[in-house]
Protein backbone atom coordinates (compact mmCIF):
# COMPACT_ATOMS: atom_id res chain seq x y z
CA UNK A 1 0.00 0.00 0.00
CA UNK A 2 1.15 3.80 -0.77
CA UNK A 3 1.91 4.97 2.64
CA UNK A 4 -0.30 8.27 3.81
CA UNK A 5 2.00 11.77 4.24
CA UNK A 6 2.66 11.53 8.01
CA UNK A 7 4.54 14.15 10.02
CA UNK A 8 7.74 13.64 10.94
CA UNK A 9 8.83 14.32 14.81
CA UNK A 10 11.35 15.94 16.20
CA UNK A 11 13.69 14.81 19.28
CA UNK A 12 11.92 16.78 21.66
CA UNK A 13 8.02 15.42 20.95
CA UNK A 14 6.89 13.18 23.38
CA UNK A 15 6.42 9.64 21.53
CA UNK A 16 5.08 6.06 22.64
CA UNK A 17 4.34 2.38 20.92
CA UNK A 18 6.19 0.54 18.43
CA UNK A 19 6.04 -0.40 14.98
CA UNK A 20 2.81 -2.19 15.06
CA UNK A 21 0.50 1.08 16.24
CA UNK A 22 1.90 2.83 13.42
CA UNK A 23 1.37 0.06 11.16
CA UNK A 24 -1.81 0.44 12.09
CA UNK A 25 -2.24 4.04 12.02
CA UNK A 26 -0.80 4.22 8.81
CA UNK A 27 -3.32 1.52 7.63
CA UNK A 28 -6.20 3.31 8.90
CA UNK A 29 -5.01 6.65 7.27
CA UNK A 30 -4.76 4.93 3.76
CA UNK A 31 -8.21 2.88 4.55
CA UNK A 32 -9.99 6.26 4.98
CA UNK A 33 -7.64 8.29 2.20
CA UNK A 34 -6.68 11.22 4.69
CA UNK A 35 -2.91 12.34 4.95
CA UNK A 36 -1.22 15.33 6.90
CA UNK A 37 0.15 18.94 5.70
CA UNK A 38 1.87 21.22 8.02
CA UNK A 39 4.90 21.05 10.24
CA UNK A 40 4.97 19.86 13.52
CA UNK A 41 6.80 21.83 16.09
CA UNK A 42 9.98 20.56 17.61
CA UNK A 43 8.85 21.21 21.24
CA UNK A 44 8.37 18.99 24.09
CA UNK A 45 5.05 20.29 25.10
CA UNK A 46 2.25 22.06 23.49
CA UNK A 47 -1.35 22.80 23.60
CA UNK A 48 -3.40 21.30 20.87
CA UNK A 49 -6.64 23.55 19.49
CA UNK A 50 -8.46 21.41 17.47
CA UNK A 51 -11.18 23.34 15.40
CA UNK A 52 -13.78 22.82 13.67
CA UNK A 53 -14.99 19.73 15.74
CA UNK A 54 -18.63 18.89 14.03
CA UNK A 55 -18.60 14.94 13.66
CA UNK A 56 -17.36 11.76 15.45
CA UNK A 57 -15.68 10.90 12.72
CA UNK A 58 -12.80 13.63 13.54
CA UNK A 59 -12.18 11.19 16.54
CA UNK A 60 -11.09 8.16 13.92
CA UNK A 61 -8.92 10.44 12.07
CA UNK A 62 -7.10 11.33 15.01
CA UNK A 63 -6.64 8.46 16.82
CA UNK A 64 -5.48 7.31 13.04
CA UNK A 65 -3.08 10.40 12.99
CA UNK A 66 -1.53 10.05 16.54
CA UNK A 67 -1.10 6.30 16.21
CA UNK A 68 0.69 6.62 12.44
CA UNK A 69 3.37 9.52 14.00
CA UNK A 70 3.61 7.34 17.21
CA UNK A 71 2.73 10.68 19.38
CA UNK A 72 2.27 10.90 23.16
CA UNK A 73 -1.05 13.03 23.03
CA UNK A 74 -3.44 13.34 25.97
CA UNK A 75 -6.98 14.61 25.60
CA UNK A 76 -9.74 15.52 28.05
CA UNK A 77 -13.19 13.11 27.87
CA UNK A 78 -15.96 14.49 30.27
CA UNK A 79 -15.77 12.18 33.00
CA UNK A 80 -18.98 10.52 32.98
CA UNK A 81 -18.30 9.29 29.56
CA UNK A 82 -15.66 6.62 31.81
CA UNK A 83 -18.08 4.01 31.92
CA UNK A 84 -17.43 0.41 31.40
CA UNK A 85 -15.63 -0.89 29.53
CA UNK A 86 -14.67 1.92 27.34
CA UNK A 87 -12.80 3.89 30.00
CA UNK A 88 -9.74 1.42 30.13
CA UNK A 89 -9.57 1.70 26.64
CA UNK A 90 -9.90 5.67 26.20
CA UNK A 91 -7.08 5.71 29.08
CA UNK A 92 -4.99 3.56 26.93
CA UNK A 93 -5.58 6.37 23.95
CA UNK A 94 -4.42 8.92 25.98
CA UNK A 95 -8.21 10.12 27.67
CA UNK A 96 -8.17 12.04 30.26
CA UNK A 97 -11.43 12.73 32.90
CA UNK A 98 -11.96 16.06 33.75
CA UNK A 99 -15.51 17.86 35.09
CA UNK A 100 -16.37 20.22 31.90
CA UNK A 101 -18.74 22.30 34.42
CA UNK A 102 -15.61 23.73 36.29
CA UNK A 103 -13.65 25.22 33.86
CA UNK A 104 -11.87 26.99 36.77
CA UNK A 105 -11.05 23.40 37.66
CA UNK A 106 -10.07 21.88 34.11
CA UNK A 107 -7.58 25.16 33.40
CA UNK A 108 -5.77 24.49 37.24
CA UNK A 109 -5.30 20.50 36.09
CA UNK A 110 -3.61 20.92 32.62
CA UNK A 111 -1.30 23.84 34.20
CA UNK A 112 -0.58 21.14 37.10
CA UNK A 113 0.01 18.65 34.64
CA UNK A 114 2.19 20.64 32.57
CA UNK A 115 4.06 21.48 35.22
CA UNK A 116 4.40 18.26 36.57
CA UNK A 117 6.07 16.37 33.41
CA UNK A 118 9.04 17.16 31.03
CA UNK A 119 7.26 17.03 28.17
CA UNK A 120 2.95 17.14 27.45
CA UNK A 121 1.17 17.75 24.54
CA UNK A 122 -2.64 18.32 25.34
CA UNK A 123 -5.06 18.83 22.70
CA UNK A 124 -8.14 20.62 22.84
CA UNK A 125 -11.90 21.06 21.28
CA UNK A 126 -12.32 25.03 22.14
CA UNK A 127 -16.05 24.87 20.35
CA UNK A 128 -17.14 22.39 23.56
CA UNK A 129 -19.72 20.81 21.16
CA UNK A 130 -19.94 18.79 17.38
CA UNK A 131 -23.05 21.53 16.94
CA UNK A 132 -22.66 24.91 16.46
CA UNK A 133 -21.43 27.05 19.42
CA UNK A 134 -21.57 30.83 20.01
CA UNK A 135 -18.23 31.11 21.04
CA UNK A 136 -15.05 29.36 21.94
CA UNK A 137 -14.27 28.29 25.49
CA UNK A 138 -10.87 29.91 26.52
CA UNK A 139 -9.94 27.19 28.68
CA UNK A 140 -7.09 26.22 26.40
CA UNK A 141 -5.97 29.71 26.06
CA UNK A 142 -5.25 30.48 29.64
CA UNK A 143 -4.00 26.82 30.07
CA UNK A 144 -1.54 27.28 28.08
CA UNK A 145 -0.62 31.16 28.93
CA UNK A 146 0.03 30.06 32.64
CA UNK A 147 2.09 26.83 31.82
CA UNK A 148 3.85 28.79 29.63
CA UNK A 149 3.19 26.58 26.48
CA UNK A 150 2.65 27.08 22.91
CA UNK A 151 -0.67 26.91 21.10
CA UNK A 152 -0.66 24.73 17.84
CA UNK A 153 -3.58 24.72 15.72
CA UNK A 154 -4.54 21.81 14.06
CA UNK A 155 -7.97 21.45 11.64
CA UNK A 156 -9.87 18.42 9.61
CA UNK A 157 -10.16 19.77 6.25
CA UNK A 158 -12.58 17.37 4.72
CA UNK A 159 -12.07 19.03 1.15
CA UNK A 160 -8.46 18.10 0.84
CA UNK A 161 -9.16 15.19 3.44
CA UNK A 162 -6.17 16.46 5.36
CA UNK A 163 -5.37 16.23 9.40
CA UNK A 164 -3.54 20.00 8.68
CA UNK A 165 -1.19 21.83 11.37
CA UNK A 166 -1.79 25.41 10.91
CA UNK A 167 1.15 27.05 12.83
CA UNK A 168 1.93 27.56 16.45
CA UNK A 169 1.26 30.90 18.77
CA UNK A 170 2.61 31.91 22.10
CA UNK A 171 -0.20 33.59 24.53
CA UNK A 172 0.57 37.34 25.26
CA UNK A 173 -2.08 36.66 28.30
CA UNK A 174 -3.99 39.56 25.92
CA UNK A 175 -7.17 36.79 25.23
CA UNK A 176 -9.15 39.30 23.64
CA UNK A 177 -6.32 40.53 21.14
CA UNK A 178 -5.18 37.01 20.95
CA UNK A 179 -8.16 35.13 20.14
CA UNK A 180 -8.71 36.58 17.11
CA UNK A 181 -5.58 35.58 15.65
CA UNK A 182 -5.82 32.72 17.28
CA UNK A 183 -8.72 31.29 14.78
CA UNK A 184 -7.81 33.53 12.10
CA UNK A 185 -5.13 30.45 11.30
CA UNK A 186 -8.56 28.06 10.77
CA UNK A 187 -9.97 30.34 7.07
CA UNK A 188 -10.33 27.95 4.42
CA UNK A 189 -10.80 25.06 6.63
CA UNK A 190 -13.94 22.83 5.40
CA UNK A 191 -15.22 20.50 8.00
CA UNK A 192 -17.63 17.40 7.81
CA UNK A 193 -20.58 19.96 9.01
CA UNK A 194 -20.40 23.12 7.81
CA UNK A 195 -23.59 24.01 9.15
CA UNK A 196 -22.22 22.77 12.63
CA UNK A 197 -19.31 25.60 12.46
CA UNK A 198 -19.09 27.78 15.49
CA UNK A 199 -19.92 31.32 15.04
CA UNK A 200 -16.66 32.65 15.02
CA UNK A 201 -15.59 30.68 12.50
CA UNK A 202 -18.93 31.13 10.74
CA UNK A 203 -17.76 34.51 10.73
CA UNK A 204 -14.66 33.92 9.21
CA UNK A 205 -15.83 32.23 6.51
CA UNK A 206 -18.24 35.03 5.38
CA UNK A 207 -15.60 37.50 4.82
CA UNK A 208 -14.02 35.02 2.47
Amino acid sequence: MNNPRVLTLGDKVPRRGQSLRRFIGLFLMWLMGWRMRGEFPNVPKGMFVIAPHTSNFDGLISVAVIMAMRLELSFFVKDSAFVWPFGGVMRWFGAVPVNRENSKDMVGHMVSQYQQKPALMIAIAPEGTRNSSPEWKTGFYWAAYQAGVPIIMASFDYAAKELALLGSFTPTGDVERDLPLIIEHFRGITPRHPDRLSAPLKALNKTD
